[in-house]
Parts: structure tokens; sequence; C-alpha cells
């Protein structure tokens, strides 16, 4: 299959790239955006591919594809939701070891375990937080949203400087959904937020820790995770829904990088796999540096 001949070539060709080539920063530039142009163009049709990456230590090495574009965020939006909560916390408002008592109203469906928990089950906000972040739990996400406030949200979006992203409704709102009130991010600003978080550029450097631990936990290893090493620790957060398949991440090689993939229009197992691959493309050409 072309395709995959295309992605074992470039594996290859990144793998064989000389000592000399890798310490000429500008001609590693180009072999990061000949590799994934190279596999982008080859891509099926029909799959729009969002992509945005860019080294932790050397942020001149970077490649962007439709990395500006608005895209049906699925859980991803999560991620602003947890540095709401988090940013409460620190400011005094919000304690996590506090709890919440659950109401069968409060349950809904998709991703999750606490539509199972019995009714009244306590819950502090500490494991709500988990739960959203490790389990993608829509409850949990819900529940905290309601807590946080949509406004709160999107002002705290809006304060980091991503123009794009917003929360317009609450998970499993398949109403609101049909209507267009759908929950947007971007590639690049998704990245934007987690290299933040990285850097210690909100709340905290011990909250901004909380946050990374808890992303190190993702269950959910169909897509970035998949082909790299088990050895490797990714911070990230996965998204699905029947139309967008997305993983945003830190990627911990020697020198870490950022990751964010969105791909609409095939299956979610074409999408998981072509996630997969270009973060293998990503992890072998910054692991070669």
């Amino acid at each position: 299959m072309a395709y995959t001949t295309l992605f074992l070539s470039i594996l290859f060709s990144l793998l064989t790239l000389s000592t000399t080539v890798r310490s000429q920063s500008q001609n590693s530039v180009f072999s990061l955006t000949d590799s994934l142009t190279s596999y982008l163009n080859l891509s099926p049709p029909e799959a729009r591919i969002s992509l945005s990456t860019r080294s932790l230590v050397d942020t001149t090495l970077s490649f962007a594809h439709r990395a500006t574009v608005r895209i049906p965020s699925a859980s991803v939006i999560k991620l602003p939701i947890m540095l709401e909560l988090m940013e409460r916390v620190e400011a005094g408002t919000i304690k996590l070891d506090a709890i919440h008592s659950l109401t069968e109203a409060e349950k809904v469906g998709g991703d999750g375990v606490l539509k199972t928990y019995p009714d009244k089950s306590r819950v502090s906000y500490r494991e709500l937080l988990r739960l959203m972040l490790i389990k993608s739990d829509n409850t949990a996400t819900n529940i905290l949203i309601h807590l946080l406030g949509r406004d709160a949200v999107n002002q705290r979006i809006r304060k980091l400087g991503l123009e794009r992203s917003q929360l317009n409704r609450v998970m499993m709102d398949t109403l609101a959904a049909r209507q267009g009130r759908e929950n947007y991010v971007t590639a690049q600003e998704m990245n934007t937020l987690l290299e933040k978080v990285y850097r210690y550029q909100v709340a905290t450097p011990e909250r901004c820790e909380e946050m990374l631990a808890i992303l190190k936990q993702n269950e959910d290893t169909l897509t970035i995770p998949r082909l790299l090493p088990k050895r490797v620790v990714i911070a990230h957060k996965t998204g699905t829904l029947a139309y967008v398949r997305g993983d945003v991440g830190i990627v911990y090689t020697q020198k870490p990088f950022l990751l964010a993939v969105f791909v609409e229009g095939v299956p979610t197992p074409e999408a998981e796999r072509i996630i997969s691959e270009v973060a293998m493309i990503c992890y072998t050409y910054f692991s070669r540096l």
C-alpha cells in the first residue's frame, strides 16, 4: 500500500539523518517539514488533518498544517476546564478536597464511570478532575462546568490569548450540537495552552505539576502513544466524536515537544491510525536532534 510505504520510508529517512544534518537547524526544519508534508499529501483525500507540533527546547523547530482552523473539540475542551478549575483553587475560591454529592440528574452518557455510581455518592472535586482527564468522564466534566460557569471558562481561554477556542455547551448535549452550538478548539491554541502549563506560566508551578501528572495518566492510548515506545511519557488529552478524533499532548523525549493532531472526515479507526503515524514521524524526528 503506497500510504504505508511512504510512512515507512519517512521513518527510515529520519532514522538515517547524518550527524551533520542534525546539527544544522535550518536543514532539520526542512526535514521535518518535508517529512510531514509528504505524509499529508498522500493521506486520504477525505481526511481533514489539523496539525501543530513544536519543540519545547528550540521553538524554531515546528510544523503547522491547518493549525488555526476551528475544529469541533470533542473532549479536548476539557483542557481549559482543567485550567480554570486550578486557577480557582489557587485563588482560594474552590477546594479540591471539597465533596460533591452526585445526583441521578447529573449523570450523562458517553465516556466515564460516574454514571455507574449510586445516587448521592460523595466525590471530591479532585476526583472529578482526575476522572475528567484520565477517563474523559462526561458526568464529571458537566459537574465542573456548572461549578465554574461557561463564561468563566471562556474568559480564562481569552486571558491565555486564545481567540478561536470556545466552550459553548456541556457534554452529551446533542440538541445543542445539532443546532450548531458546538465546542471549538484549534491545534495551535491547545498547544499554546499546554506549553503555558509546561512552562509554569499559569496558576503556580505546583498546580502545573499536578495538571501534568494527571494528564500523564490518560488511559486512551490509541492515538499519540499508539506506536511510540512504551517507556515514553506523554501528558495528553484525547477527544472523540463521530466526526472528529483528536489528541493534544507533550511528548517527553530527551528534548520534549508539543503535538496536536485532529482528524475529520474519516472513520475513527482511520483517524487514530493517522494520528499515531504523525506522532511516530514527529517522535522519530525530535529524538534524532
